[in-house]
């Protein structure tokens, strides 16, 4: 079923003459670039419900039967459903929810602050647009506004600073998906961690293929001790992708750095680790001081309009993706558990997209469609609140990083790059795998045992305190209504 449900994803095109030449889009490249650049409201409804129209009506009966067989196994195991087994990745038992919703309480109003500044820009280009209200999801800049880092251009705080998107450096430097990944590995080394084995280059797919349709969601892979697994990418040259290889590597350095384990213990310390790993990494590699030092930055930006901007895009990549990081699985466990039924599975999956992330379906939805089913981790069952707990872990991680990398001044300027000490306690972390309770793995590094919140909310501290002001100057609603 999943193998099914994936194929029918991977295949997905949509075909109109809206696209001007009648050709037919696939998911990747073509309708991702059409989300974050296009500004024609036609053009980007005609491919947000087009991708669904075309993927996930197909998939919801094998949904159905994947929850039904998914259940069945958790049962015959003594466990209430399927999402019982998810959660107890974490074990923690029935205490894992209550953290998760706790952390989320915490970052909710950073989250609305950045809704409401987000939604009063983007109500200046779209006059029709509500100011109070849930944002359109469409105009987001991103197919499932998880993320909303293609919509920089149009929320910007000082349009007049310099630039600090690296893509087009990657273009004119004639970088390759190759030289990409050498560099993200050169990050790695950098640190103390290992450079990825030859059966890593070999085994790897870093471009699309010309000749044959494949899922491009960008995995990592572990084959066995024996080698660092792959990573499966459709590599573009753009920033976004840059920051992607890093994370899709740091899951081949946890697998080298675990690889003599005994098998049980060779995976993360719990499933937010190996999603964490990576982008911890990434945070030292988007601040404009490490770009300008590899060459990518020709000019390093200075002031505090400079640190807004930045923070601005960090936000937009960190900030935006945390309710729909949090939500995906709340309605996944609720389909597991009973609680929502097929004949609501759509209806259901907007009342948490408005309440959580505050976004609405651009045209009018009903049971008919099965918008869940456009989201890759929904088709191949791939549990989605490990990414909720990276983004949490991330800033626990760097924060504990910089202060072994003797870091001064603000966190959101802070880069480990070079730094051998900070390398060798994270080396430590990753070599442990599942050996430990995770609470335990996590203490080795940053001093603390439970998950928090704070390290994120103190690197974008500045941009909080920046967005209050900014509403409270410009009086524009905080919030929407259901």
């Amino acid at each position: 079923l999943i193998t099914n449900m994936t194929e029918i994803y991977s295949t997905g095109k949509v075909c109109l003459n809206i696209t001007r030449n009648n050709t037919c889009m696939s998911l990747d490249p073509d309708l991702g670039n059409l989300m974050s650049r296009s500004r024609n409201q036609d053009e980007l409804v005609w491919a947000w419900r087009g991708w669904r129209d075309a993927v996930a009506p197909p998939v919801r009966g094998m949904f159905q039967q994947m929850v039904d067989l998914l259940n069945k196994g958790a049962r015959q195991h003594g466990l209430g459903d399927y999402g019982h087994f998810e959660r107890g990745e974490y074990e923690m038992g029935n205490d894992f929810t209550a953290v998760i919703k706790k952390l989320w309480t915490d970052v909710k109003p950073l989250y609305k602050e950045l809704h409401a500044y987000v939604r009063f820009q983007l109500k200046k280009k779209y006059a029709g647009m509500s100011g109070s209200g849930p944002i359109p999801a469409h105009l987001l800049g991103n197919m499932w506004a998880q993320n909303w880092d293609g919509i920089y251009d149009m929320v910007q705080p000082y349009p007049d600073a310099t630039p600090l998107d690296v893509t087009p450096s990657l273009i004119k430097q004639h970088y390759t998906p190759e030289k990409m990944f050498k560099l993200a590995q050169s990050f790695f080394v950098s640190i103390g961690l290992d450079p990825m084995p030859k059966s890593f280059w070999n085994k790897s797919m870093l471009r699309k293929p010309g000749n044959k349709s494949v899922v491009c969601h960008a995995s990592a892979f572990d084959f066995s001790k024996m080698t660092s697994g792959a990573i499966k990418m459709c590599t573009r040259l753009k920033q976004e992708d840059l920051i992607t290889i890093h994370h899709e590597m740091g899951h081949c350095e946890y697998f080298l750095a675990y690889k003599d384990q005994p098998y049980a213990y060779r995976n993360g310390a719990n499933p937010g680790f190996h999603e964490a790993i990576g982008d911890t990494i990434a945070l030292s590699v988007v601040t404009p001081k490490h770009l300008n030092s590899v060459g990518l930055l020709y000019t390093l930006p200075k002031g505090d309009e400079a640190s807004i901007n930045f923070l601005m895009t960090q936000a937009l990549s960190h900030v935006a993706p945390l309710p729909f990081t949090y939500l995906v699985d709340q309605w996944r466990w609720k389909v597991l558990a009973g609680e929502i039924s097929p004949s609501n599975y759509n209806s259901a999956w907007w009342r948490m997209r408005t309440l959580y992330q505050g976004v609405k379906p651009p045209v009018a939805r009903n049971e008919s469609d099965f918008d869940p089913g456009a989201k890759f981790h929904i088709v191949s069952n791939s549990p989605y609140i490990g990414y909720f707990v990276s983004l949490i872990l991330q800033f626990q991680f760097h924060r504990a990083l910089c202060n072994l990398a003797k870091h001064t001044g603000p966190l959101h300027e802070c880069s480990i790059y070079q730094s051998k000490e900070a390398g060798k306690k994270f080396k430590e972390m990753l070599a442990a795998g599942r050996s430990r309770v995770w609470p335990q793995t996590l203490f080795k590094l940053t001093g603390e045992r439970e998950m928090s919140a704070d390290p994120l909310l103190e690197y974008f501290a500045p941009l909080r305190k920046w967005l209050f002001n900014y509403r409270i100057k410009n009086k524009y609603t905080l919030g929407w209504k259901q």
